[in-house]
């Protein structure tokens, strides 16, 4: 039987969501969970991999259970065996040919960030942080050249293995709440380190040392050593992630969070497209 599942983690005491030798990543602590209640080995394959230290609000997994558990064993039985960090929000059972990867049409991932002069300490290691006070309207006018079907080169790790550095960029925002702004992505798949490259060059538009249009120029320049450093993973959250219909599991949805606290408004139906795996 294979069963889906929700998964929502600080990314904070983990080295990433994949698999290592070193057997402390998110998917290492989930799989030694699992074969506990299984008593068999697991494996997992994610919806989208998050980095070192990236968080997850609502990460999707699927395994093929060699051992036939309620539901909810899958839910409170894995949670008994998992570190405080990491925890299955809800369990589903899905057909034999469903994959949490390629079955995904959409992934919706948000970066909060707190600008202010003084460091967080209760926010520690769960936003970003910039010392100088910004500016919402120029990085929310700046994020518009991002919508779109572009390529993405500009903001690509070095490193990055996808294929292709064309997205889709279905929704590229941002919102204020005090000195809280989060920013918003939503596309059908995502490069390494795209989306702290870019907020890293859209602070320098809010800080005033570049103008909106410097964003879209960047984009289309295609070329990395231009942009703004990439910026702490601290605030990064794999948001949400979106099937087509009739292919998404029947899970709770993301629970309320300090990344769900923006006033950003709901987006409009996407459109139900077969999306290229997540890098």
């Amino acid at each position: 039987m294979r069963i889906a599942l929700q998964l929502e983690y600080n990314g904070g005491p983990f080295c990433g969501w994949q698999s290592q030798p070193s057997g402390d990543s998110v998917q290492d602590a989930l799989e030694r969970a699992l074969a506990g209640i299984a008593a068999a080995p697991v494996s997992t394959i994610c919806a989208g991999r998050t980095d070192t230290g990236v968080h997850a609000l609502m990460q999707v997994v699927h395994f093929d259970a060699p051992t036939v558990r309620p539901l909810q064993a899958w839910v409170r039985g894995v949670n008994a065996l998992l570190p405080d960090a990491v925890a299955v929000v809800g369990a589903a059972a899905v057909p034999d040919d469903f994959h949490a990867r390629f079955d995904a049409v959409s992934r919706c991932y948000r970066y909060v960030l707190l600008s202010d002069p003084v460091r967080p300490a209760q926010l520690a290691g769960i936003v970003g942080w910039h010392h100088e006070r910004l500016a919402l309207e120029p990085m929310r006018e700046a994020l518009h050249a991002l919508e779109g079907e572009h390529d993405f080169s500009a903001f690509r790790a070095a490193g990055c293995q996808a294929r292709s550095p064309v997205r889709q960029m279905y929704r590229a925002t941002v919102a204020q709440q005090g000195g809280l702004f989060t920013f918003e992505f939503r596309a059908n798949g995502f490069l390494h380190h795209l989306l702290r490259s870019i907020v890293g060059s859209v602070v320098r538009i809010g800080r005033g040392r570049e103008a909106p249009g410097w964003l879209g120029h960047l984009l289309g320049a295609r070329d990395r050593t231009r942009a703004a450093p990439t910026f702490s993973p601290a605030g990064l959250y794999l948001a949400e992630v979106g099937y087509a219909p009739g292919r998404a599991p029947a899970l709770p949805g993301p629970r309320a969070s300090i990344a769900l606290a923006s006033p950003v408004p709901a987006d409009p139906p996407l459109p139900a497209v077969h999306a290229g795996a997540a890098a």
